[in-house]
C-alpha cells in the first residue's frame, strides 16, 4: 500500500510548455514520491550527488506489445542458447546489475538512493524485473515500474548474446497477455527504435495515461512462480510470425 505523497507535481504541460522535458526539480525517492510522478508522467533522471530532477520529454517514446515482433537473430538465439527467465524473482540484483558500467561508459545514473527508491516501490507492489538465467548466473534482465495496465520501462543490461532482448521480448509478451496498451520507454534512442518503439507527443501520451493507471492491475503473481525455457518462448515467436 501506498500513503499519499507530501508532494504535488505540477502538470508538465503548464510547467514546460515548451517541451524541453525538466519539470522540477527537489522532492524525494520515496515510493509514494516515485508513485506520484508516474501518475503525472514524470521519472527522475540525474545524476548521482546532483540534486533530484524530474523529467516528461515531448515526445515520449513508447512501444506497443501487440505490434512488437522478435527479430530472425533473436528467435535463433533464443533456439540456441537455453536460458531460462524468470519475473519478479531478484528485483534488486536486477536494478544493481544496471548500475554497472558499461562497455561504453563508467557513468550510471542508477545511484544507491535510486536503488533503495525503487526497491521499496516494488515491495509496495509497483515494480516489476524480468530476469535472464545460464544455469544459475543472471546473465540479463530488465525493471521498470508497473501501475495499472501501465509498464513503465527504466533500465536493462545483459552480459550474454540477447539475453536482454530476451527479457525485453518476454515483457511484450504479458503485454499482450494483458492488453498493455504501451510500455513506456521514456526517452528516445536508436537501440529503443531497433527494438519497435516509436513517439507519443507529451500530450497525447499524458491523456492515455490517466486512462492505463487507473484499469486493473497486471497480475505478475501469475508469472512469479513460473521459469520460462528461451526455446519455448521462441517456439511461441514463430507460431506468431
Amino acid at each position: 500500500m501506498i500513503l499519499p505523497s507530501m508532494y504535488v507535481f505540477p502538470d508538465p504541460v503548464e510547467a514546460d510548455p515548451e517541451g524541453q522535458g525538466l519539470i522540477c526539480i527537489g522532492a524525494d525517492l520515496e515510493p509514494s514520491t516515485l508513485f506520484e510522478a508516474y501518475t503525472h508522467g514524470l521519472f527522475p533522471w540525474f545524476n548521482e550527488g546532483d540534486p533530484i530532477c524530474w523529467w516528461s520529454p515531448d515526445p515520449r517514446c513508447v512501444i506497443y506489445p501487440e505490434q512488437y515482433h522478435p527479430s530472425k537473430t533473436l528467435i535463433r538465439s533464443m533456439k540456441k542458447y537455453d536460458y531460462q527467465v524468470t519475473i519478479n524473482r531478484v528485483f534488486e540484483q536486477v536494478v544493481r546489475a544496471c548500475a554497472l558500467p558499461r562497455n561504453y561508459t563508467n557513468d550510471t545514473w542508477i545511484s544507491e538512493d535510486i536503488v533503495q527508491g525503487y526497491v521499496e516501490l516494488f515491495k509496495a507492489g509497483y515494480g516489476y524485473s524480468v530476469e535472464v538465467w545460464q544455469e544459475d548466473q543472471l546473465v540479463g534482465g530488465l525493471y521498470g515500474v508497473s501501475i495499472g495496465k501501465g509498464c513503465f520501462g527504466e533500465s536493462m543490461f545483459s552480459t550474454r548474446t540477447d539475453a536482454s532482448k530476451m527479457a525485453f521480448y518476454t515483457l511484450m509478451l504479458i503485454g499482450q497477455e494483458h492488453q498493455v496498451r504501451w510500455i513506456d520507454c521514456q526517452l528516445v534512442n536508436d537501440h529503443l527504435l531497433s527494438l519497435g518503439a516509436c513517439t507519443l507527443s507529451r500530450q497525447d501520451y499524458l491523456k492515455s495515461l490517466q486512462d492505463v493507471i487507473i484499469e486493473p492491475p497486471i497480475n505478475w503473481k501469475k508469472y512469479s512462480e513460473r521459469v520460462f525455457s528461451s526455446k519455448r518462448i521462441a517456439q511461441i515467436a514463430k507460431l506468431t510470425e
